[in-house]
């Protein structure tokens, strides 16, 4: 096969990455590769540990993708034995264990739904096929890899240690089970998060304990949620899942801040880097404005994963529900409503309670449900947290809610 120079493919695979162990030996690798033609084996491992993919997934599937794009062999790893254990990355407690049906049935849906990203070819690979093949004796020879003190400098373990937090033994087997996966699969690269970084190095030792050629490591970022905040998850309900309707696809990406409005460029889009570099720089000359660099941005992720044609109607169903025939760079349809500065209590307003205070709620609860629906716009931007606290608008607020409530909110005193 003939594969791109090792240069490009190189700006491809760093690109939005935070970390590579090493260039140095990818470039090895790769100029092997393109002088004999035969491909590396590249390996993303995914827990199935809940049913659905969101875009904070994507980031890795996207990675992979770009490997096969790339033409080199990619090993779709479903952890359907580890899965059962559960990823102690990250985590201050010990995790609920998965049942194997739990898994079992997760690992169909991430079959069904990562043909979104990656070609349908790819056949998955699941690492219960050779673990359940172990015998006791197996198991505790793969534990002789690691020592107590290895696995207390983990930052996460340590901090658990520390606070005298309890940690399972079973926690300490995930590494060693994660980097046999990499010996089991002669993996040339194997991509993760950035907090897999211990396990991703174990799979390296593993490897030259095994006497099997080391692996690469690409580390890519975990993706922030919608909140802009916290790491994107469903139990924080700040996601956006692939399976999702395009038009909620759609509406959620319209609700991100413009900051984190690059960041899903990089990461989730195909956008040429020198492109995104220039919306930002025409948005902080006022040439574009920065909503309709947003509708570019929810339309081209919602297309990755519906027909264009289906993307386009979702944009039509949110410029239909939200603005109502408004337009928001013309204010004059807004009804104006004068509030006292004295309502914003230590500079704080409650959203639900400013809802309650234009009439565009008749209670708490009632403005609470309406930010649930995703449909209170403010300023153009849609809210998701019922618990924002605002503060006195340096000039006025624009806000919008349900279909046809559309108020100025202007401050007295």
């Amino acid at each position: 096969m003939k594969f791109k120079p090792v240069e490009e493919q190189l700006e491809i695979i760093k690109r939005g990455a935070v970390e590579l162990i090493s260039e140095e030996e990818l470039t090895k690798k790769l100029r092997k590769s393109y002088e004999t033609g035969k491909p590396l084996v590249i390996k993303a491992g995914f827990d199935p540990s809940a049913a659905d993919i969101h875009l904070g997934h994507t980031v890795l599937l996207r990675k992979l993708k770009q490997f096969q794009d790339l033409g080199h062999e990619i090993k779709f790893l479903i952890g359907d034995f580890t899965g059962m254990i559960g990823d102690p990355s990250g985590k201050s407690e010990i995790r609920k264990q998965l049942t194997r049906e739990q898994v079992s049935e997760n690992a169909k849906t991430y079959q069904l739904q990562v043909s979104k990203v990656l070609r349908k070819e790819i056949n998955p690979v699941f690492n219960s096929h050779w673990f359940e093949k172990f015998t006791p004796y197996d198991f505790l020879r793969l534990s002789a890899h690691l020592t107590v003190a290895q696995m207390l400098s983990r930052e996460d373990f340590k901090q658990r240690y520390a606070k005298g937090q309890d940690i399972s033994i079973l926690e300490f087997m995930y590494p060693l089970l994660q980097g046999y996966d990499s010996v089991e699969l002669k993996a040339d690269v194997e991509l993760g998060g950035t907090d897999q970084k211990f396990n991703l190095l174990v799979g390296r030792q593993m490897q030259k304990d095994c006497n099997v050629p080391v692996q690469c490591v690409l580390m890519m970022p975990l993706l922030e949620g919608l909140d802009g905040v916290q790491k994107m998850s469903k139990s924080l309900n700040n996601y956006v899942g692939i399976n999702e309707p395009a038009d909620v696809i759609y509406a959620k990406l319209m609700s991100i801040s413009d900051f984190l409005m690059y960041r899903y460029y990089e990461l989730l889009t195909d956008v040429p880097l020198i492109e995104i570099k220039k919306y930002k720089s025409d948005i902080e000359l006022g040439i574009l404005h920065p909503k309709k660099c947003k509708e570019n941005l929810a339309l081209e992720i919602t297309k990755c994963y519906y027909s264009g044609q289906e993307a386009q109607k979702a944009a039509k169903t949110f410029n239909s529900r939200f603005s109502g025939g408004t337009n928001w760079d013309d204010t004059d349809n807004f009804e104006n409503i004068s509030l006292n500065r004295s309502q914003w209590v230590d500079g704080k307003l409650w959203i639900c309670k400013l809802l309650t205070l234009t009439g565009a709620c008749k209670s708490n609860s009632d403005a609470r449900r309406l930010i649930q629906q995703k449909a209170v716009v403010l300023n153009g931007k849609i809210l998701t947290d019922a618990n924002l606290e605002l503060p006195v608008p340096e000039k006025e607020y624009l806000l919008k809610a349900g279909k046809k409530k559309f108020v100025r909110i202007l401050v007295n005193g």
